[in-house]
């Protein structure tokens, strides 16, 4: 059997391990999917007449859910910054190199199963969405771009959240770190046009990254102009995922003994 297939062998393992706390501890995979829906009730069904009505007869549901849509994607990088600090800070890790498996699955396992959990929690969230009244009119094409470009959000914040696994010191700070990446799809068009926002606050959510990815996806789901926001949507997420998976790959091969 040659390196590469002993390393896929042993990321197949660790994906089934992730997999298995994922399924007898759901409480995280749940609280990661409940956050974004209780916002998107919140803002729906509370603010959503006054916020709606400066959106030119477009209703509100249809605007806000893509950026939920988004918010469920950061959310579930919380789950995964505390899922690898847990594993380091438990000592499971200073076993596993003690074996022989390839350094690499343990990381492996962990951006693979976590790209799984988020993407079904992101589901879930969109389905609560078209219970409530959201509808696309995205065609097969715009449903598979969608589909892509979320799939590249979640492993760009993936690998961020596993740099911040490695980098706390307890579970509590590592479920704190990932907070700005909620809060940015506040502070951007997830929620209200940048238009309505005062000049200053409004440059930084017209030029942050979440709102060409918003605008990307609102865009494919409900066909708004998306311009030049997709190529630099790309850009923000294969640029995200290539810091966070250096930043993690240099703290996973420091000195064990942390």
């Amino acid at each position: 059997m040659s390196t590469l297939s002993y390393a896929a062998r042993d990321s197949a393992t660790m994906l089934r391990r992730n997999l298995r706390h994922a399924l007898r501890y759901p409480s995280m995979t749940i609280s990661t999917a409940a956050v974004p829906i209780i916002f998107l009730l919140l803002f729906v069904y509370v603010f959503g007449s006054t916020l709606g009505a400066g959106l030119g007869g477009s209703r509100y549901i249809d605007y806000v859910s893509p950026g939920i849509i988004v918010m469920a994607v950061a959310s579930g990088s919380t789950a995964t910054a505390v899922s690898v600090c847990t594993d380091m800070t438990e000592g499971i890790v200073a076993r596993f190199r003690t074996m022989a498996i390839a350094r690499a699955s343990l990381l492996t396992g962990h951006v693979v199963g976590s790209l799984i959990q988020t993407m079904f929690s992101t589901a879930l969230v969109i389905g609560v969405a078209l219970l409530m009244g959201f509808r696309p009119n995205a065609g097969p094409a715009e449903w598979i771009a969608a589909i892509g470009l979320l799939l590249l959000l979640t492993l760009a914040l993936t690998w961020l959240a596993v740099a911040f696994g490695l980098v706390a010191k307890r579970p509590e700070v590592a479920s704190n770190l990932p907070l700005p990446l909620i809060l940015l799809p506040f502070i951007g068009s997830g929620f209200v046009p940048t238009d309505s926002m005062p000049a200053g606050l409004r440059q930084f959510a017209e030029y942050q990254p979440f709102t060409s990815i918003n605008e990307t996806l609102r865009g494919l789901l409900m066909g708004t102009p998306i311009g030049h926001n997709g190529v630099v949507a790309a850009a923000w997420c294969v640029a995200i995922a290539a810091m966070g998976y250096l930043w993690a790959k240099k703290l996973f091969n420091r000195d064990p003994g942390r």
